[in-house]
């Protein structure tokens, strides 16, 4: 099996790839889709579209978890809820299964809170993945934390 998991953002879309071989989780990739904040919001959105199709397209991963969107109230809201449906978008074009998780059922998940810190949540996936330094920049690591959530719900543990 084969997960992408993807932390939505407009400025940054982390992502974390990971595949399970004979039980163990092994990272294949992770890192972020960054867009530049001098460009128009519809630029931007195409840009989290092609390099998102690009990813798949290299990688082929069989299922997809993506971060519920969390409402807050900021002037970001809905940018992030665009980037959210381009992802969701380029998800169904490629029939790729996706489950959806809210943030406090990650953290319980990897962490055994709902209110676990970051850096709870960031050692419990570098001890998942047998990873000796962190996974960088956060937005990958949430990416992660995300696809490991969906492969713990399917009992790889």
């Amino acid at each position: 099996m084969r997960i992408i998991g993807i932390d939505p953002g407009l400025a940054r879309v982390g992502y974390g790839i990971i595949e399970v071989q004979n039980e163990k989780k092994i990272l294949l990739d992770c890192g972020v889709i960054e867009t530049a904040k001098d460009k128009k919001e519809e630029d931007r959105l195409f840009e989290i579209f092609k390099d998102l199709n690009e990813l798949i397209n290299h990688w082929n991963p069989n299922v997809a978890a993506v971060e519920k969107f969390f409402f807050y109230r900021s002037s970001t809201t809905i940018s992030v809820v665009q980037a959210r449906g381009v992802i969701m978008m380029v998800l169904a074009s490629k029939k790729i299964n996706v489950s959806e998780y809210a943030p406090a059922q990650i953290k319980l998940t990897i962490a055994g809170s709902g209110k676990a810190s970051k850096r709870d949540v960031l050692d419990a996936v570098m001890n998942d993945l047998e990873l000796k330094k962190p996974p960088k920049p956060d937005d990958s690591a949430d990416a992660l934390a995300i696809a490991l959530t969906k492969l713990n719900e399917e009992g790889f543990n």
